[in-house]
This record gives structure tokens, C-alpha cells and sequence, in this order.
């Protein structure tokens, strides 16, 4: 598990940013499901609790920003 401060993926970031609209919109019309809160926990509950303290005890180089 990782404490601190998460090393910025530049990467990623850009892959995140231009996914396009269009492709969720034809996931969230033939997978029920797709997009909607809490979903994750009902498909993978232990990748799901990881997440959720990962996301609690990491920060981002932008956080430091807001």
C-alpha cells in the first residue's frame, strides 16, 4: 500500500484526458451498469476496498495545488 505522495504519470494523464466521449457512451449502452456509482464493489469488492484506502492515504502532486 502506498502512503504519500503518488509519482505523476504524464502518460496516463493524457490517456485519461483524450478517451473520448463517444466510447462511454457506446460502454454505458451495451454494458449495464457502465459508469454508475458503487459498481465496483458489486464486480470486484476487494479491488474496490484497495482503492478506496489508496485513495485516502495517497495524494497527488496536484493536490498540493487546490
Amino acid at each position: 500500500m502506498k502512503f504519500g505522495m503518488r509519482k505523476p504519470s504524464l502518460k496516463r494523464s493524457l490517456k485519461a484526458r483524450t478517451t473520448g466521449r463517444a466510447k462511454r457512451a457506446v460502454k454505458k449502452a451495451l454494458i449495464p451498469g457502465y459508469g454508475k456509482k458503487g459498481m465496483g464493489w458489486i464486480k470486484n469488492p476487494k479491488k474496490a476496498a484497495y482503492n478506496k484506502i489508496y485513495k485516502k492515504t495517497s495524494f497527488s502532486l496536484f493536490d498540493l495545488f487546490k
